[in-house]
């Protein structure tokens, strides 16, 4: 289509600024964005829909345009709701650079004119295979008539043979057409997509899980509904993304069928800003209590709060009989990063879904507030109680007594997401989290918020790209492990473990393991020597050889306790 026709669509309510001898020029596609230099996602031929968020002062209009410019693309329109009228320096370096630019009237929401583009686009190109988009321009409608993005995958396995899914950046299943995506298989989609948009290629990336060939394309959340001021670093909105995933080798697809493609993913990233959108009061909620909490308010102004917040947080449930506060932290080694709230922000709702529930609505109940570099969730926990112990709840031998029984459980969270979640943040990345107690009433929440934090404090001093700790560590020695001085662990190891070892190797004896077993069993010979199928008389020799070579004694609890420690700290 041209640019001309769109000023022809009064629907669209565009109003030309500038460029007229231009408007004869195609488009090829459409793009909403406020990043300040959005060229990485452009391939030419896009209608650029802004909302000036990027633009500061004056002096931001001329760099911006001439990167679109260099990019190719076909047009500028600019949204009048934030600002009012478009600033005259950006007609002025539209005008330079010859690039046409359209005023956007505040009453027309960006997602009419993406959809007109699309469905215009994709017709001309892809004849029959765009009807596909035109058809299911229902993906563009609120409520039961509208069927999300399921109504359009629906019709692109009945109508082109294609099996898709819209995933989450872990993998969980959003949307899909007929069988559903195995959670396995999805998590290796998410992982691989995320190692692959860390290099910075674009989308669709290829990739093979259990002999099936797949094609990943991104879907970019850059809408009004995303993230406020998005991060140019592709390493912290990665985090965030969704993904299609199309059973099927793109790689010798025309470009028609492509392009078709990409017009879904424009399709369902509406949807996903509308989530969004819908998400942000929650957001807010959560801040205000997290504000008060911190603050030292009143248990009885936070407790009022909650009340006011139940109708969102837990709609047709009431109040909430216990809450969880969970603390999240994205790290990045390099220097120059941002605080990388809004990635964790954004990750810690994700985690906080329950697995065994799909669709864009089932983090409904889950308020995440984010300040600096922590994102903190009130996690009540009624909103989880169908969920079973194992996929996040606590396990009968590891949930304290006076916890409810879907308590969440800090391991049990990552499970499912710390591949994907790992490659996402690739070698210079870390996500730290903490879960406190559940707690009954707005008294306990600052006790929970501390506990939370303290928790994760005890997960970043331990090794891996993806860590969690819990409430119940607080009061255990692994507390103080962590925090141990690496060249004191290997001197307090060696000296303890070093003998046993070198045995070992010399005699394959198994001390270390006869070691760990006898401590496993509180020092009962009959019971470590059943779990070890050994005599007593072996074993007793054993334990007295590791005595021989250590100089200590198995039967004096200081040495039990040292021996205990040294093997932990290995």
């Amino acid at each position: 289509m041209r640019l001309r026709a769109l000023l022809d669509t009064e629907a669209l309510g565009l109003r030309l600024l500038g460029g007229e001898d231009e408007l004869d020029r195609s488009v090829r596609g459409v793009m909403t964005t406020d990043l300040r230099d959005p060229s990485r996602y452009l391939s030419g031929g896009e209608l650029v829909l802004t909302g000036l968020a990027w633009r500061r002062d004056a002096s931001d209009s001329e760099p911006f345009v001439r990167l679109l410019t260099n990019a190719g693309v076909a047009g500028l329109a600019a949204g009048e709701a934030e600002l009012g009228a478009v600033p005259d320096d950006l007609v002025e370096a539209c005008l330079r650079n010859r690039l046409p630019l359209f005023a956007v009237n505040e009453t027309v929401a960006f997602a009419t004119i993406t959809e007109h583009v699309v469905r215009q686009v994709s017709g001309e190109r892809a004849g029959d295979l765009a009807a596909v988009v035109d058809r299911h321009r229902r993906l563009m409608t609120s409520g039961p008539a509208g069927g999300g993005p399921e109504v359009v995958l629906d019709l692109l396995t009945s109508d082109l043979d294609l099996r898709a899914w819209v995933l989450s950046p872990t993998g969980r299943q959003i949307a899909g057409a007929g069988e559903a995506l195995p959670p396995r298989v999805g998590a290796r989609l998410a992982g691989l997509h995320l190692a692959a948009t860390r290099t910075g290629r674009p989308g669709p990336h290829p990739a093979e899980v259990d002999g099936t060939a797949y094609s990943l394309f991104p879907i970019r959340n850059t809408g009004r509904a995303a993230l406020p001021v998005p991060s140019p670093d592709v390493r912290e909105s990665v985090l965030s993304d969704w993904l299609l995933a199309v059973a099927a080798d793109a790689g010798d697809w025309p470009a028609a069928r492509l392009d078709l493609l990409q017009g879904v993913t424009q399709l369902i990233a509406v949807e996903r800003d509308r989530r969004d959108a819908a998400r942000a009061v929650r957001r807010r909620l959560a801040q205000e209590v997290l504000e008060l909490v911190q603050t030292g308010a009143a248990p009885a102004e936070i407790a009022a709060r909650l009340r006011v917040a139940a109708p969102v947080l837990l709609p047709g449930l009431g109040t909430a009989p216990h809450w969880q506060v969970v603390v999240a932290r994205v790290e990045w080694t390099r220097e120059e990063a941002q605080p990388a709230g809004r990635a964790a922000q954004a990750v810690l709702e994700e985690i906080l879904v329950d697995p065994a529930v799909t669709g864009p609505d089932s983090a409904d109940r889950i308020a995440v507030a984010y300040a600096g570099e922590e994102a903190v969730a009130l996690v009540p926990l009624t909103a989880l109680a169908s969920r079973p112990p194992e996929e996040g709840g606590a396990s009968a031998e590891s949930a304290d007594q006076d916890q409810p029984e879907a308590a969440l459980h800090a391991d049990a969270l990552l499970d499912t997401v710390r591949e994907p979640l790992s490659a996402g943040l690739g070698d210079d990345g870390r996500l730290t989290l903490g879960v406190s107690a559940a707690v009954h009433s707005a008294e306990g929440l600052r006790g929970a918020l501390e506990e939370a934090r303290h928790a994760r404090r005890v997960a970043a001093a331990r090794p891996g790209a993806v860590c969690a700790a819990g409430h119940h560590e607080l009061a255990s020695h692994v507390l103080l492990l962590p925090f141990v001085p690496d060249d004191v662990r290997r001197a307090f190891t060696a000296r303890l473990l070093d003998p046993l070892r070198d045995y070992d190797r010399r005699h394959r004896a198994e001390l270390i393991e006869t070691l760990e077993a006898f401590l496993d069993c509180d020092g009962s010979w009959t019971r470590c020597a059943a779990r070890l199928h050994l005599h007593v008389n072996t074993l007793r020799y054993r334990v007295g050889r590791i005595e021989q070579l250590t100089g200590r004694d198995l039967s004096r609890l200081e040495d039990k306790l040292d021996f205990f420690l040294a093997l932990r700290m290995s």
